[in-house]
């Protein structure tokens, strides 16, 4: 596309954002409860349509190549991605759940399930290549480091004259196979000659030769064209995908060349740019700058005479930690500076009598405050629903107001080869240039003033009292004692990847986790079933919990503050692979705190205390970092088992959870524990320390055909009508994707796959192989189920579902009574 397409994109964006905006302001009037549904409605399709606004923000920061553009294309872009988060928090909510069934509100909206796909934004990783290539270098010369010394022969040294006679008889066995082939295909050759001259093909004559000739080849073009019908109406009726979409996948490497030309045009503006701001200050800086000083000094000047006249004496410069002069020459005049210093007087005096009444007053009030308080939220929680004020919305209405004023009638069109806007760009630098001078002329100004009160009237100058900025810490909050200061944070690194405790995350993208959505699942709903998320619902998920909070830290410093996931769910559906994922989309780095990776290391009370220490201060100083907890449920263990209590799992659990509260907004440190039994922990314990439950259930029908394809397809086999994909899913029923990819790893061997060419891959292949791996049964299923719903979460959303239970039955004795 060119840069007046995307031009366009934009504005077509801006359209939508608007409309977005407008809807925003309903959402904050509080709705009654029992109109949940069109509440719910409301958010959704917000949210719905902020996801196609950020993937469509997403595109336009990474083809887009004027800079001054970009800029304002990454604040929107960070803000949409906010204000998505925040709005999964609001669904949260209202829907007391974890995953949202939205198939209706893609019909409503005309929108398929791939928009459901939240994207990620491609900069997260681009803007960290060179940090990421630094960190896997440093980490793979430790790794070489530590291997180089702990390797020692495996094996004897051989002798060369027995190398010798095993190559020469590892050549001569290979030779006897060569020849054996050859001297196999002679016979073959010669035994066709023989029984060619047996049935007496020699005696064909020229017509009965071409008639042979003419039959093979009819039967070969008929089975064509039938091979073609049939592929023509399976593509009619959506069974196979079209070979125009085949064919456009095939030009995805072809973009490659092109999106390294996009790049490099970026950074060649991106620098032009920075040279541009450089020259631009230097330039305001020499040419405006003695103008702008004298007129400062001028207008200060102005300000001390006319508050003599008014005052009698001369008034007091503010500090220069309260803003200097630019405070007083904001927008007031020496009248209204003469008004606030009265009004301060008064008040100082009136709040000092004032004090000690209402101390008294407050005390009591306090009490019955409280109560009342407490009273009106519950009131309030159970008859309303409202959506917070978002964070976000204010970034994006300023975002929105800077492209109608500037972008809005595109610059590029009069001057296409201009790389920015100068008239833009002088004017935002000549604001910076301007606080620079201010400095400069208010330090001026001070000794000025000093002479002109010991000259006029020996006054003595007095601070001027402005209201201060609120610089104040939170309370509640303790600081965290360093007990690793005397050391850098080379040496930790280097001690937390020596014991195994930093590791080296594989690459695996998240849309390798592989799954359908659930079609189904407001007509589940409606019939009183829970639907259970599905693999698309987990994806998605861990893409808003993990990877977009610790992508940027600009999204992570004011969205909802999430600090810990736990996964929960049977062997073989992918815990690990998405821990990884996060890793990889995001670059964090990866820390094992795993019960069994700790057993052994750091012994004690005071080693406790200094792993996880050591562990959450680099994972801050090195951030995005995730911190990975294999068998979570082991640290809040009910009863250590016998075989473990040397183990001793429990021993980080105290640290751990000081050492999460102590994260703060900004902080992209996510903590990820996955487990197959949970109900060994401690329920409280363990939904204290970990915010986010996600439950992972068996693979549904719709999972379980997309995982058999797609893995199918990467092992190179191209899937055919003689293999039946839709007979496998439905056999499979109870098997994880771990399962299913055992399953195919039996089935192809190289032998099968050397062999597919002959012999297409049939169905049945796979039976055997599955039947001896142990399936997920429903008792167990239901066990983990049973423990979700016990969650805080699982609660609420079970005590809803018996309200209006209870609520169906008393208006269907109301009808009764009626009639």
């Amino acid at each position: 596309m060119s840069e007046g397409a995307y031009q366009r994109l934009w504005d077509a964006s801006h359209a939508t954002l608007q409309e977005l905006l407008d809807r925003e302001q309903p959402l904050l009037e509080p709705v009654p409860k029992r109109d949940r549904q069109a509440f719910q409605h409301r958010l959704s399709s917000l949210y719905l349509r902020y996801l196609g606004l950020l993937r469509r923000f997403d595109t336009l920061y990474d083809r887009m190549v004027q800079p001054q553009k970009r800029r304002l294309l990454r604040r929107l872009l960070d803000s949409v991605a906010g204000r998505v988060l925040e709005l999964k928090e609001e669904l949260v909510r209202a829907d007391l759940c974890e995953t949202h069934c939205l198939d209706r509100v893609l019909q409503d909206l005309t929108l398929t399930p791939a928009d459901l796909e939240v994207p990620i934004p491609r900069y997260f990783l681009l803007e960290q290549s060179s940090v990421l290539r630094e960190q896997r270098l440093r980490v793979a010369q430790l790794l070489s480091r530590m291997g180089s010394v702990s390797l020692e022969p495996d094996f004897p040294a051989m002798h060369r004259t027995d190398a010798i006679i095993l190559l020469q008889t590892a050549e001569r066995a290979r030779q006897g196979q060569l020849r054996a082939t050859i001297m196999r295909e002679i016979r073959k050759e010669e035994e066709r000659d023989r029984k060619m001259r047996e049935d007496g093909w020699h005696t064909f004559n020229q017509n009965q030769a071409a008639i042979t000739i003419q039959k093979v080849w009819r039967g070969y073009l008929q089975r064509k064209r039938t091979q073609q019908d049939r592929q023509m109406e399976m593509e009619f009726i959506g069974m196979l995908p079209s070979r125009g979409h085949v064919e456009s996948l095939g030009t995805v490497s072809q973009a490659c060349p092109t999106e390294d030309a996009a790049r490099l045009r970026q950074m060649e503006k991106e620098e032009a740019f920075q040279v541009a701001l450089v020259k631009t200050r230097d330039s305001l800086k020499d040419i405006e700058g003695p103008v702008m000083k004298e007129q400062m000094k001028e207008q200060i000047r102005q300000w001390f005479i006319e508050c003599h006249a008014l005052t009698g004496r001369f008034p007091d410069y503010p500090d220069e930690s309260s803003g200097g002069s630019y405070l007083i020459f904001a927008d007031k005049t020496p009248e209204q500076v003469k008004m606030e210093l009265d009004m301060q007087n008064q008040e100082s005096k009136k709040k000092n009598q004032e004090k000690n009444k209402e101390k008294e007053k407050e005390k009591k009030e306090k009490k019955k405050k409280k109560g009342k308080e407490k009273k009106t939220r519950i009131e309030e929680e159970d008859t309303m629903l409202k959506v917070l004020p978002s964070k976000f919305i204010p970034m994006i209405h300023a975002g929105h107001e800077e492209y109608k004023n500037l972008w809005k009638n595109p610059y590029d069109s009069v001057h296409p080869g201009q790389s920015f806007d100068p008239e833009t760009l002088r004017v935002a630098k000549r604001k910076e240039v301007e606080q620079e001078l201010r400095i400069q002329v208010d330090e001026l100004m001070r000794q000025e003033l000093k002479n002109l009160r010991l000259a006029v009237g020996r006054e003595v100058g007095r601070p001027l009292k402005f209201p201060k900025k609120n610089t104040e810490k939170k309370a509640g909050k303790k600081k965290e004692k360093d007990l690793t200061s005397d050391r850098s944070v080379d040496s930790l690194f280097e001690e937390l990847i020596t014991l195994d405790l930093l590791k080296k995350s594989e690459t695996v993208a998240l849309k390798d986790y592989v799954g359908d959505c659930l079609y189904l699942g407001s007509t589940l709903s409606l019939a009183k079933k829970l639907p259970m998320p599905s693999l698309f619902d987990i994806r998605q998920n861990m893409a808003l919990y993990g990877v977009l909070r610790l992508g940027s830290s600009d999204i992570h410093s004011m969205a909802p503050l999430i600090r810990s996931i736990l996964l929960v769910g049977p062997s073989g559906m992918g815990k690990k692979m998405l821990v990884k994922a996060v890793c990889t989309e995001t670059g964090a780095n990866l820390f094992d705190l795993s019960p069994g990776n700790l057993q052994g290391k750091y012994p004690g009370k005071t080693g406790v205390q200094m792993i996880v220490h050591i562990v959450f201060k680099v994972a801050r100083l090195l951030q995005p970092s995730v911190i990975w907890i294999g068998n979570a449920e082991k640290n809040f263990y009910k009863t250590v088992p016998t075989e473990e209590q040397e183990m001793d799992p429990k021993r980080i659990k105290n640290d751990l959870t000081k050492a999460l509260r102590l994260l703060s907004p900004g902080d992209r440190v996510l903590l990820i524990g996955t487990t197959e039994r949970p109900q060994l922990a401690e329920m409280k314990g363990l939904c204290q320390t970990y915010e986010r439950v996600i439950f992972m259930p068996r693979p549904d029908y719709a999972s379980r055909y997309v995982l058999w394809k797609r893995m199918l397809e990467a092992q190179g086999v191209q899937v055919t009508q003689s293999l039946d994909i839709s007979a496998l899913a439905k056999v499979s029923e109870g098997y994880t994707a771990g399962h299913i990819l055992k399953a195919i790893q039996s089935v192809l061997t190289e032998q099968r796959l050397l062999r597919l060419a002959r012999r297409p891959l049939v169905a049945s292949e796979f039976l055997g192989h599955l039947a001896k791996l142990e399936p997920v049964y429903e008792e167990e299923e239901e066990s983990l189920r049973d423990w979700y719903f016990s969650t805080p979460l699982g609660k609420k959303m079970m005590k809803f579902m018996k309200d209006q239970e209870a609520q169906e039955a008393r208006l269907v004795k109301e009808k009764k009574k009626r009639k």
